[in-house]
C-alpha cells in the first residue's frame, strides 16, 4: 500500500472516529513522537493502554469486535 493511500485510509477513519478515539490516536502519535527506546519503557503510553483496558474490562468502553474492525468503510 502506498504512503498516498495509508494517509487517506487514516484521513477517512480519524474522520469518522468518536472523541475517544480520536484522543487515543493523538495520545498514540504524540508518544511515538518523543520515543526514546521501547513501548513499554515508556511510562505515558503503559498507562494509557492500562486505563483503556481497564475500560474494556469494566464494559465502559465496549471495543470493537477485529471483523468489524477490519471491515471497509
Amino acid at each position: 500500500m502506498t504512503v498516498t493511500a495509508i494517509r487517506q485510509k487514516l484521513y477517512e477513519y480519524i474522520k469518522e472516529a468518536d472523541d475517544k478515539q480520536v484522543k487515543a490516536f493523538y495520545t498514540i502519535i504524540t508518544m511515538c513522537e518523543n520515543e526514546s527506546g521501547e513501548w513499554w519503557e515508556n511510562e505515558k503510553m503503559v498507562e494509557e493502554l492500562k486505563a483503556q483496558d481497564a475500560d474494556m474490562d469494566s464494559g465502559k468502553d465496549p471495543g470493537v469486535l477485529w471483523q468489524d474492525a477490519k471491515q471497509p468503510y
